[in-house]
C-alpha cells in the first residue's frame, strides 16, 4: 500500500467515524446536554474535597446542604434528563420540569455557596486568612473557583436542555447518507415471470 492510498484510507475512515457520530446525535440529540452535565458532575466530585474543607472552614448558613444538594440533584437530573426524551416517542413534559427544578436548585446552591465563602473570607469580624502553606485554607480559593466554574457549566447544560429541539433541527440538517456507486446498466436488466 502506497503512502498514497494509505493517507486516503485514513481520511475516509475519519469521515465515517465523524458521519456515524453525526448520525448518531441525529437520532439521540439529548446526548449533547448529557455531556455537559457529567462534566459538570465530574468537575464538582473532583474537588469535594476542597468543597468540604472549605465548607467545614466557613460554617456559614446551610453550606453543607447546598454541598449535598448539587451532588444529590446533579445525580437525579441526569436520570430525570434520559427520561424527558424517550427514543422514537414525545417528550415527557413532567420529567422535563423536573430537569429544569433540579438545575434551577443547584444553580441557587452554586450562587448560595459563593455568596457564603465570600462573605466569610471578607467578615470585618473574623476573617479567613488563607495561607498557602495552610492544607486547609488553600483549599478555599480552590473551592470558590470550583463553584464559579460549576456554575457556568450548569447553566450552559440548562441552556442546551431548552435547546434540544434546535439542535435536533440544526442537526437533521446535515446530509449524512452514503453516496452508492451506479454501474449504469440498471435498463438492460429484465425481470422475466418465470
Amino acid at each position: 500500500m502506497t503512502k498514497k492510498n494509505f493517507f486516503s484510507a485514513f481520511l475516509g475512515g475519519v469521515k465515517e467515524f465523524f458521519r456515524k457520530k453525526i448520525v448518531g446525535l441525529k437520532r439521540n440529540p439529548k446526548v449533547i446536554p448529557l455531556v455537559v452535565m457529567v462534566v459538570g458532575f465530574f468537575v464538582y466530585s473532583l474537588n469535594l474535597s476542597a468543597v468540604s474543607f472549605t465548607v467545614s472552614i466557613c460554617q456559614g448558613i446551610g453550606l453543607g446542604l447546598c454541598e449535598f444538594a448539587i451532588m444529590l440533584f446533579s445525580v437525579l437530573s441526569m436520570v430525570c434528563l434520559l427520561n424527558a426524551f424517550p427514543p422514537r416517542k414525545k417528550v415527557n413534559i413532567p420529567m422535563l420540569v423536573l430537569v429544569f427544578v433540579m438545575l434551577g436548585i443547584i444553580i441557587y446552591c452554586d450562587i448560595h455557596c459563593i455568596n457564603g465563602i465570600w462573605s466569610k473570607v471578607n467578615d470585618p469580624v473574623s476573617p479567613i486568612i488563607i495561607k498557602e502553606t495552610d492544607k486547609v485554607t488553600s483549599k478555599v480559593p480552590v473551592a470558590y473557583d470550583m463553584f464559579n466554574t460549576h456554575l457556568i457549566i450548569e447553566c450552559i447544560a440548562a441552556a442546551c436542555v431548552a435547546l434540544v429541539p434546535v439542535f435536533s433541527k440544526l442537526l437533521n440538517m446535515i446530509n449524512t447518507s452514503v453516496a452508492v456507486d451506479d454501474n449504469g446498466d440498471m435498463g438492460e436488466i429484465e425481470i422475466s415471470a418465470e
